[in-house]
């Protein structure tokens, strides 16, 4: 009989340790218990979420989770909040929402339907497209101009999934060329390795402005995806609630406007879409 016990206890305890993080505990539930919420952020994709000279997480992204953080330390009434900054990349952001390795993703990923299968995300932060970047003079202008080409790209993100899938349908024959992040890409490009490198258009601006001049480079005008960023957690309706009360109250009293131009400034006037987009989520109380 204790045999059976000690046998049946043993299943339990491993059936439990096999659980998935967000099913033992909400994530509020944790943050108020531990102090701690993490939050996930890219070392190089400006302007939404980098590593700034400071050696300290910075971005448009970055300053929305700050936000958040604020508000959920208020709604927890704690006293102290620690926000712990872990890096993630573009392959690796999925597993560590899903391992509780981070609690919300501060970046630029793209909600899809098929994400949003295993993730929850917030309201939209930004909108942008996928684009092509080219050395000067050597710009394409149609869909076309891309065949025989090799374009890098970045591992893992919906940028490299469109153009795959549009390489495939088109019968173009280019090669794509996938590497760990942006600096890797703009690098694989100015060593003529790869003639294009496509990734969403507002961050091939801002790695340019980072890493090199701008004279050097073309912006196609093909843009071939549309892109709806959202902070990305695990799926938990609570945490959804908060960080979507946070950022509804930014569009509502206008503090979005002068944070979207103290990150966007360098890259060029923002598009109507995002003007768009931050009435239709001024979502109100």
């Amino acid at each position: 009989m204790k045999t059976q016990v000690h046998l049946l206890a043993t299943l339990l305890l491993s059936i439990s340790l096999a659980l998935p993080v967000h099913a033992a505990e909400p994530t509020l539930d944790t943050v108020k218990r531990t102090g701690t919420l993490k939050l996930g952020y890219r070392e190089n994709s400006p302007p939404f979420s980098f590593l700034s000279s400071d050696g300290k997480p910075s971005g448009y992204s970055i300053e929305l989770c700050q936000k958040v953080a604020k508000d959920i330390a208020t709604e927890l009434k704690l006293q102290s909040l620690e926000t712990k900054w872990i890096p993630v990349s573009a392959s690796s952001r999925f597993e560590a929402l899903k391992s509780g390795g981070i609690d919300l993703e501060c970046g630029n990923t793209t909600q899809t339907l098929s994400r949003r299968a295993d993730f929850d995300f917030s309201i939209m932060t930004f909108v942008d497209g996928a684009g092509l970047l080219y050395l000067a003079g050597n710009q394409a202008i149609t869909t076309k101009d891309m065949s025989g080409q090799r374009i890098v790209v970045v591992a893992g993100t919906t940028t490299e999934t469109v153009l795959s899938d549009m390489i495939s349908a088109f019968k173009l024959g280019a090669q794509l060329v996938r590497v760990e992040d942006h600096d890797a890409a703009l690098a694989t490009l100015k060593s003529k390795m790869a003639s294009a490198y496509a990734a969403d258009r507002t961050v091939l601006v801002s790695t340019v402005i980072k890493h090199g001049n701008r004279k050097d480079f073309e912006l196609s005008n093909v843009q071939f995806s549309y892109e709806p960023y959202g902070l990305m957690m695990r799926r938990d309706a609570d945490l959804r609630l908060m960080v979507d009360r946070t950022l509804a109250r930014l569009y509502r009293t206008g503090e979005i406007v002068s944070i979207l131009r103290t990150w966007f400034a360098p890259v060029g006037n923002l598009t109507d879409a995002i003007d768009a987009m931050t009435q239709l989520n001024s979502i109100p109380e």
